[in-house]
């Protein structure tokens, strides 16, 4: 079987030109080979330096015991911050634990037994959309962007997503994403700000403040109708958003506090899942064996049964077939930290300011953590694993929130998927991985869907 792509790394470190021309489009096209065998590394640009992290000792050390020496990146709060303002993704210290803490019985909307029936009703609606389509080459990107999408708008607002309107904002966050990546690259360069304005920043603000008033509009009648006491009754997120108070002030969240919790909440909550499926589906394309394991079980744990809330957990090959997408595809491939004062991390002397990596995307492909490391094998995670060297979610107190919610909406949504349809891909399709904030195929996923 052949192994599913990855981007070939370069032979050699690139030059600092050679290394902004590359990374602007994406993270992963500045790689070279020792980036996947090192334990640590340095990229010296001219306005930052960047240290990169693969030893499990060492990104434990970032990550958990000295967490508060090495907060999220100041330059990723200000790339983020036209779309997710002062959000828990992007805020640290004492600012994310009071937010965090405000944000508890949100989260308890995402309970597993409160939203099987939000996810199942949005899966059967992509069936739907996709006996439209069968027998035919589609986005399957584009599929599972707008399911994931759709799952989230339901749970936090009540509310279907609309085509039209989620084809705009899905465009916009695309957008966002792609220029993202150019700004990062200008800043760490040290390019005036107008230059950069004019290079495409401009654009990029444009594309996060469409987002934010396609989901103000939503917010802004049913904040008004809680200001006036006039709200109904609902069990959503943003209901309980609405509702929260501070302890220490006795106030409410503003308009624009609830409005960058719930940009958070639904550009993290389905950007993240809608990677991670594409690239499972794909998996499945290029080892058909694994896709025919995946549909043995689920007969055997549904028996034909409409999907059911007990089936979930009995799900194991279809849960290590996901498990073993993330390790190749993490859907977050590289996360950003600030050295918050002069430190050692293994041979390299880092200053107070300098940018930190812990790069998932490395580490899940390290030949010294993992055997056979760019091999598609879901069965490693029968065994025990060095769970260390696993972090599709991040690591410690800053674990994703909603980690929970995305395995079992992954569950459900390749259930429904496998169920009914074998995949194909597409002849001599390749797709084109590229690291923004998250992990995509620039050119989409072309998948036919053939009815079982």
């Amino acid at each position: 079987m052949p192994c599913p792509f990855h981007p070939k790394p370069h032979k050699n470190k690139a030059s600092t030109l050679t290394t902004f021309l590359l990374k602007r489009r994406s993270w992963l096209d500045g790689l070279y080979e020792r980036s996947y065998s090192m334990q640590s590394g340095r990229v010296k640009m001219p306005g930052f330096d960047l240290y990169v992290v693969n030893n499990p000792q060492e990104v434990k050390r970032i990550m958990i015991d000295e967490v508060k020496e090495f907060p999220k990146s100041e330059l990723l709060h200000r790339l983020l911050e036209p779309l997710l303002g002062e959000s828990i993704f992007t805020t640290s210290g004492d600012v994310w634990r009071k937010q965090r803490e405000l944000l508890k019985p949100s989260f308890e909307m995402t309970r597993i037994n409160k939203v099987f029936d939000i996810m199942n009703d949005a899966a059967n609606d992509m069936i739907l959309r996709l006996e439209k389509k069968e027998g035919e080459f589609i986005n399957a990107d584009e599929e599972t962007t707008f399911v994931t999408a759709d799952v989230i708008f339901r749970t936090i607002m009540s509310a279907k997503l609309d085509e039209k309107q989620g084809k705009e904002i899905l465009e916009a966050f695309t957008i966002f994403q792609e220029e993202t990546v150019k700004t990062a690259m200008r800043k760490m360069f040290k390019f005036p700000t107008w230059l950069s304005m004019l290079l495409g920043d401009r654009k990029r603000m444009k594309a996060g403040e469409l987002i934010r008033i396609k989901l103000s509009d939503i917010i802004r009648p049913r904040y008004d109708e809680e200001s006036r006491g006039e709200a109904g009754f609902r069990s959503d997120i943003l209901a309980s958003l609405l509702k929260v108070v501070d302890a220490d002030t006795n106030e409410r969240f503003s308009f624009k506090e609830i409005l960058d919790q719930v940009a958070m909440l639904f550009l993290a909550g389905h950007e993240t899942t809608a990677s991670s499926l594409t690239w499972t589906l794909y998996c499945l394309c290029v080892d058909n064996s694994w896709q025919e394991k995946a549909f043995s079980e689920i007969m055997n744990v549904t028996k034909g049964e409409k999907l059911d809330i007990k089936h979930i957990r009995q799900f194991k090959i279809l849960n290590n077939i996901f498990k073993e997408a993330l390790r190749l595809y993490p859907p977050v491939g590289f996360f950003p930290r600030t050295a918050k004062k002069d430190t050692k991390l293994r041979d390299k002397n880092i200053q107070e300011g300098c940018g930190v990596v812990v790069a998932p995307w490395l580490i899940h492909r390290h030949n010294k953590f993992w055997q056979d490391p760019n091999e598609f094998k879901p069965e490693r995670f029968d065994n025990p694993y060095n769970k260390d060297a696993y972090m599709p979610f991040g690591m410690g107190e800053r674990i994703c929130i909603g980690q929970g919610f995305a395995m079992q909406e992954a569950m459900i949504i390749l259930a429904h998927i496998l169920s009914k349809y074998r995949l194909e891909l597409k002849e001599n399709f390749v797709p084109d991985v590229v690291g923004r904030l998250t992990i995509r195929s620039a050119n989409g996923m072309m998948i036919k869907f053939i009815k079982r």
